[in-house]
């Protein structure tokens, strides 16, 4: 029998700069244990972060901030703010949404191309083969995350551009490796779907001011964390390595020792 996820009681900043920032703290164990607040944190890019929002973040004693971005996004939105004391670490994944020349088509609101590459459902099915590329492609990545919070680097703050495909997925293969509970890291995850955690797209001046509804339409898929994207990594990995543990024992090369370490610094 599964825990009910409780309401998180830990208060969320107002920041301005930075969307989509949690604390996953409180998250259940199918052992019942708890994911210790203050260590394990997720967010959307920094590159816009304000003097508060810096000065916040500089609060949290972070020792490592990885960003999932690429450099087609780092270009687009600009290098992460530097935060004293704070090593940052670049592990670029998979990006869902195709990288720069995507996003030029979204600025430019070029609906005939969106319409080609997004309509009929191959929005969703292109999130899905991006879950399962980053799960199957993405191992070694994932394996110096893991390696990297079981030796030091905690707490931890982890992002990619809107922080809800990338920073997602490496928030839940953290997660699973410490025995998180499935349905608690679904509805973490879905948090990421909230109006105020969304990302942002910034028009370009040559395109109208207003984004048609039928862009919108379009768009939803991508900017939308949906239960089914969580399945089809889940899926892979039982596809893939058979289950969990192997995945993590085999993909990753994390051996059952290590994530133990992870449990200690991770849970309460």
């Amino acid at each position: 029998m599964t825990q009910q996820v409780p309401p998180t009681e830990l208060s969320e900043p107002e920041l301005t700069g930075v969307r989509n920032f949690r604390d996953v703290g409180g998250l259940p164990t199918v052992d019942g244990r708890r994911v210790r607040p203050g260590v394990l944190f997720r967010s959307g890019h920094l590159a816009h972060a304000t003097a508060s929002d810096a000065a916040y973040l500089a609060s949290l004693g972070l020792h490592t901030v990885f960003d999932f971005r690429n450099a087609a996004d780092q270009r687009l939105e600009g290098p992460d703010i530097e935060l004293p004391g704070v090593r940052n670490v670049n592990l670029p994944l998979t990006d869902p949404a195709d990288g720069a020349e995507f996003w030029k088509m979204v600025r430019d609101g070029d609906l005939d191309q969106l319409r080609g590459i997004l309509s009929d459902g191959r929005a969703a099915g292109r999130m899905e083969t991006a879950y399962r590329t980053i799960i199957k492609e993405r191992t070694a990545e994932h394996s110096k995350v893991l390696y990297a919070l079981a030796d030091d680097s905690v707490p931890a703050l982890m992002h990619c551009a809107a922080g809800k495909d990338r920073a997602g997925l490496s928030i839940a293969v953290t997660l699973l490796a410490i025995g998180v509970e499935r349905d608690a890291i679904e509805t973490d995850y879905l948090e990421s779907s909230a109006s105020h955690r969304r990302y942002k797209v910034h028009r370009s001046d040559s395109s109208s001011n207003a984004t048609p509804p039928e862009v919108l339409e379009l768009l939803d898929p991508l900017f939308d964390a949906r239960a089914e994207y969580l399945a089809a990594a889940y899926e892979t990995i039982e596809q893939t390595w058979g289950d969990v543990d192997t995945y993590f024992t085999d993909g990753l090369k994390v051996s059952a020792e290590t994530r133990e370490r992870l449990r200690d610094r991770l849970l309460d």
